[in-house]
């Protein structure tokens, strides 16, 4: 039987940043009650017959605010009906509030063990450019209650590229996050998404594209003098730490989403549910609202996530596992980019470069051709 990652997304905030266009809305007791009980449901009910599941991602959305309770019992849900484990990877997004002891000891009793704090920057004044609710001290604060709590694998996000923000900043919050002692740090480069506030507030030009470069191969260089060694464009660990959910988007393994705007890949289809909380929580059978969305595993969303990982592609696993790859064009398309500083190349296969990273849309497009075959 398969393993597969379990996400759960929580479409719940107490208030929206203005970069931020994933879904989700303010949080009411009745409400989030009934929404919990659809996500058990749709765990317990789902048409996909049995699966065996070793990570579990409550996302969001601001995933604590359901609190230990209803967390708790998602989880336990979710552990009876996929088989998770002491072993298996369980983590919780929450935003760094003050006052999270409590919560963070029930929820290590329930069995999570990874939790992912939004920090975004040490740095007051960008805190606030990004609307942010916490301070840099509330951050530390909820790192150590996390590790009194009991919790060993602990991340923490930062942005970069924040409007007024310099590479010196960057640095100042990376020594911020490493001296808090957490294991995994996210590094996200700010991109203005249409339809929010920040869309409206600035434009192209007010971000320069020579210092944004700067701001990210500072980071990584900092990132990496500090013992966090990058695995993925925007992620770095101490070794051990590495996300396992995630990477399973980025391998191109199974996974299954359940809530509002989460998404799936399994048997070779991609689906999601729809951006409406209301009906994912009154819908007896909520996997009947899933909206397919075509077939998933192509060589052309393979080579792009591989591209992603600092791995990079391996030519002979690509071609076992897309037999119609075409690795001699493959390296033809790829030695002019490594010839610019784009890519690594050893004799098994390629990576792309911090400088490829930055631009890794244009890099990935240059090397991949339109070839498609169905997923796991």
């Amino acid at each position: 039987m398969e393993t597969i990652g379990l996400y759960v997304h929580v479409p719940y905030c107490v208030s929206k940043c203005p970069y931020c266009d994933f879904y989700s809305l303010p949080a009411g007791e009745e409400g989030m009650d009934r929404y919990a009980q659809a996500v058990i449901r749709a765990l317990k009910d789902n048409p996909f017959g049995p699966r065996n599941a070793d990570t579990l991602y409550f996302g969001g959305g601001t995933p604590i605010l359901l609190g230990a309770r209803r967390l708790g019992a998602i989880l336990e849900a979710a552990s009876s009906q996929y088989g998770l484990s002491s072993g298996s990877e369980i983590t919780l997004e929450a935003n760094p509030y003050s006052t999270l002891q409590g919560t963070l000891r029930e929820l290590k009793a329930a069995g999570f063990n990874r939790v992912s704090f939004g920090l975004q920057s040490a740095i007051p004044s960008q805190l606030k450019i990004l609307g942010r609710r916490h301070t840099a001290e509330d951050a530390r604060t909820a790192v150590e209650d996390a590790f009194r709590a009991g919790f060993q694998n602990v991340s923490l996000d930062l942005m970069l590229g924040i409007p007024q923000q310099t590479a010196e900043d960057v640095e100042t919050s990376i020594q911020f996050c490493a001296d808090t002692g957490v294991q995994h740090i996210s590094a996200y480069l700010l991109k203005i998404e249409p339809g929010t506030p920040f869309a409206a507030r600035y434009r192209e030009e007010d971000f320069d594209p020579d210092l944004q470069a700067d701001i990210y191969l500072r980071a990584v260089d900092r990132l990496e003098s500090l013992g966090y060694r990058q695995y993925e464009i925007s992620n770095f660990a101490r070794p051990g730490f590495e996300s396992r959910h995630n990477l399973k988007y980025w391998l191109l393994e199974p996974y299954l989403g359940v809530g509002p705007s989460a998404h799936s890949c399994l048997d070779g289809r991609r689906f999601y549910f729809p951006r409406d909380v209301e009906s994912f929580s009154a819908a007896p059978s909520p996997f009947s609202l899933a909206v397919d969305d075509g077939p998933g595993g192509s060589l052309e969303e393979y080579l792009m996530l591989r591209l992603r990982l600092t791995q990079g592609v391996s030519l002979r696993e690509a071609q076992i596992r897309y037999p119609q790859f075409d690795p001699a064009g493959f390296i033809r398309r790829a030695r002019p980019l490594e010839a610019g500083g784009f890519l690594w190349a050893t004799e098994e296969g390629f990576a792309l470069t911090p400088q490829g990273f930055l631009v890794s849309n244009e890099v990935i497009a240059r090397l991949i051709l339109s070839e498609s075959t169905n997923c796991n």
